[in-house]
C-alpha cells in the first residue's frame, strides 16, 4: 500500500489585468495527514520568489468538484464541466488558479487508494493533542 502520492498538474494563474500564466503545480496527499491535501506552487508565481504550499481538507476538494465550496482561505468553484478554479485568500491578496477538473478528480480518486474515505485515523496524535488541550482535566 502506498503511503503518499504526488501528482504534477498543469494549471493557469488567472489575473484580471494580464493574460493567464501557465504554471505547473503538484498535488500531494499523505496517509500521515489523512484529512489534508497539499498544492505546491513553484517559486516564480509567488511574491517573495519562494515556492508556496497551500493545505486544505480533502473533503473540501471533493465537495468543490461538484459545486462551490469553502468559506475560508480556500474556495473551490467549478467552471463548467471541464474546469475548476481554486481561490487562495491571504491577507495580502487572492490568487485564482484554474485547473482541469479531470486531473483533480483523478488525484482525489488516487488519494482514496492511500486512505479510504471514512477510515481516516489520527491515532495517538489526536489523543496527545486532546490531553494537551485539556491539561489533565
Amino acid at each position: 500500500m502506498r503511503l503518499a502520492l504526488a501528482q504534477p498538474v498543469r494549471a493557469r494563474l488567472v489575473t484580471p489585468d494580464y493574460p493567464e500564466l501557465p504554471i505547473r503545480a503538484t498535488l500531494r496527499y499523505c496517509a500521515a495527514e489523512p484529512f489534508a491535501v497539499h498544492v505546491d506552487f513553484p517559486a516564480h508565481v509567488s511574491n517573495d520568489g519562494h515556492g508556496v504550499t497551500w493545505t486544505f481538507a480533502r473533503s473540501l476538494l471533493e465537495e468543490g468538484l461538484d459545486g462551490a465550496a469553502g468559506i475560508g482561505d480556500v474556495r473551490i468553484v467549478p467552471c463548467g464541466r471541464s474546469r475548476t478554479v481554486l481561490e487562495f485568500h491571504a491577507p495580502h491578496g487572492m490568487a485564482a488558479i484554474r485547473f482541469g477538473t479531470a486531473p483533480l478528480r483523478r488525484f482525489l480518486q488516487r488519494s482514496y487508494a492511500v486512505v479510504e474515505p471514512g477510515s481516516e485515523d489520527l491515532g495517538p496524535e489526536l489523543d496527545h493533542g486532546l490531553m494537551s488541550l485539556l491539561d489533565g482535566v
